[in-house]
């Protein structure tokens, strides 16, 4: 992937609203050539949605968000691949990551109470053949994602050291 490119993913990444005028005046190149490579990008797959980071927890919609690992056994002929793409087709499922160390995925689930991300965990991922175990892990409260932090900072207020 050539340089231009390059930059202008590290520039969609921070902030997805940019366009492609203001891409080229931040990269002091012509509207057309970065017009053009976000086009191919987006027809490659390397682009593949423009996202906006919610702090939901400023917003009146209570939802209830999950990290479950999941312990499998591969299936002979395709590895780890079935059995994520049987999980990642649930609608309630956000992300779906191979890992390495304890377990074998990691599922990022969503749901609208405690009981209905214990629901599908109980009735819907644990029966599925080939999985061993499932950890559930609910996040209580988000401080930073994708770069964004999302606490109003306060003030330093550790004591100053001078020598």
């Amino acid at each position: 992937m050539d340089t231009l490119k390059l930059k202008i993913l590290e520039i969609l990444k921070q902030d997805a609203r940019c366009d492609a005028a203001m891409i080229a005046t931040m990269l002091g190149a012509a509207e057309a050539d970065v017009a053009r490579a976000i086009s191919e990008m987006e027809a490659d797959k390397v682009i593949v949605k423009y996202n906006t980071v919610v702090n939901w927890s400023k917003v009146d919609d209570e939802k209830v968000t999950a990290l479950i690992e999941v312990q499998i056994t591969p299936e002979r002929g395709r590895g780890f691949d079935a059995i994520a793409e049987r999980i990642y087709l649930y609608p309630e499922v956000k992300s779906v990551y191979l890992m390495s160390g304890a377990y074998d995925l990691l599922v990022e689930v969503e749901g609208s109470s405690l009981k209905e991300v214990a629901s599908f965990v109980s009735n819907k991922l644990s029966p599925i053949d080939r999985v061993l175990s499932t950890k559930t892990n609910f996040i209580l409260k988000k401080y930073k994602q994708d770069g964004i932090i999302f606490e109003d900072q306060e003030d330093d207020h550790r004591l100053l050291v001078s020598p």
